[in-house]
């Protein structure tokens, strides 16, 4: 949880998917605005030197000021973009919140990946020292004549490559505790690992597989996203068939000018107009733009209508995916947390039995590689699990800082 809350804080993915949401908070006050009154206001002043062949040049003065309001009384285009700024402001927020469930995950997984590389790490170095201790007995043994040589090479073998897995798994931790620096600015420590690991399963809302695809169905922010986009296409259709439509105004108007017609004349005058009316627009032709905008946005229609169906039937196959992965998850670690009792049991026995000859050095060492992956992948099966719960809760649209808590409970073993 702390290394999540310093992702919210820092991560730049994140704090640009907030400022994304921010700014569609904008587009209904834009759309709003295509039903309000607009105002304008212009104003001009000139100096006019008008030569004269009957005297000397006249100047004249004039100056001009004009304020203009509009109101739209019937735009049916103007309504259609109030309603798809809403849509886009839903849109944006559902955006923001798979944006969050998204910074869950890659702080979950780039987690998970540095406990793997941890435990990588800690295994070649239990397998070092115990192949190091029986390279060290094999070469007494052939010092004293007890063992051959071949004891010896073949854990001097095992040495070397151990040596190497070491090598290899201190850089690929390297580069996990890079990746998740990418996310929270700074360059991890030793993260806490689960103390314990349990077999009991996490309380689940939803049981059988069909609920979930359900719930998934009604709340998966993908499929929401993707259904706004529909329907942002929808009105974008109706937007260009307005284009067809006549348009309906009030407009009013105010002006006041000095100096009118001196350039003609020789001499100006002033003039103040007043005037409020309807104004009327038909659009009668416009060389078949329009109803080539019209088709366009048909088939946008059609794509996004596409687009709706294959995103929601991903999020089926996803929901279904990450279900078995929960629901087996459980009884994988299960079965390797006793295959781990087992590999033990197995490397006691054997150690007994090289101590009164009836097992070799050789035997020793494939017991210890048994029992040491066994405790790797235990580990990274229990991560797995993990990973797959927080996968399913995202795909129903339910995954939230609740859902991280209860997994960070069970890395506590509280």
């Amino acid at each position: 949880m702390d290394i999540y809350q310093e992702a919210l804080e820092k991560d730049a993915q994140y704090q640009s998917a907030r400022a994304v949401y921010q700014a569609a908070q904008e587009k209904i006050t834009q759309g709003r605005a295509g039903l309000l009154p607009s105002v304008n206001l212009s104003a001009t002043r000139q100096t006019q030197e008008v030569d004269t062949t009957l005297g000397p040049p006249v100047t004249i003065q004039n100056r001009g000021i004009v304020i203009s309001a509009t109101q739209p009384l019937i735009r049916f285009e103007n309504f259609i973009i109030y309603s798809q700024s809403k849509t886009q402001v839903s849109q944006a927020e559902s955006q923001f919140v798979l944006a969050a469930q998204d910074l869950i995950l890659r702080v979950a997984q780039a987690y998970f990946n540095v406990l793997d590389a941890q435990t990588d790490v800690e295994v070649a170095e239990a397998q070092k020292t115990a192949i190091l201790k029986q390279l060290e007995q094999a070469q007494r043994n052939f010092e004293v004549g007890v063992a051959t040589i071949v004891d010896t090479n073949e854990a001097q073998a095992r040495f070397d490559l151990t040596l190497s897995q070491e090598i290899a798994a201190r850089n690929a931790l390297e580069i996990s505790k890079r990746a998740l620096q990418s996310i929270i600015n700074r360059f991890p420590g030793q993260l806490a690992s689960a103390h314990e690991i349990s077999t009991e399963l996490l309380s689940l809302p939803y049981i059988s597989m069909d609920e979930w695809v359900a719930a998934a169905e009604a709340q998966n922010y993908m499929i929401k996203i993707q259904q706004a986009a529909y329907d942002l296409a929808n009105k974008e259709v109706k937007k260009a068939w307005a284009q067809h439509y006549p348009t309906v105004d009030l407009v009013a108007q105010y002006s006041d000018q000095t100096g009118v017609g001196g350039a003609i004349t020789g001499r100006g005058i002033d003039l103040t107009s007043k005037s409020i009316g309807l104004q009327l627009n038909l659009p009668l032709f416009q060389g078949f733009g329009t109803q080539s905008r019209v088709r366009e946005a048909i088939a946008n229609q059609e794509k996004a209508q596409h687009d709706l169906e294959n995103t929601r039937r991903d999020m089926m196959l996803q929901v279904r995916q990450q279900y078995l992965n929960v629901t087996n998850g459980i009884a994988q670690v299960k079965a390797l947390k006793q295959a781990l009792v087992s590999s033990q049991t197995q490397l006691d026995s054997t150690m007994l039995g090289q101590e009164v000859g009836v097992r070799t050095e050789v035997d020793v060492l494939n017991a210890q590689q048994q029992f040491y992956s066994a405790r790797r992948d235990l580990a990274k099966a229990y991560h797995g699990y993990l990973m797959s719960r927080l996968r399913l809760s995202a795909e129903a649209g339910e995954l939230d800082e609740e859902v991280l808590k209860q997994i960070n409970v069970m890395l506590q073993g509280n």
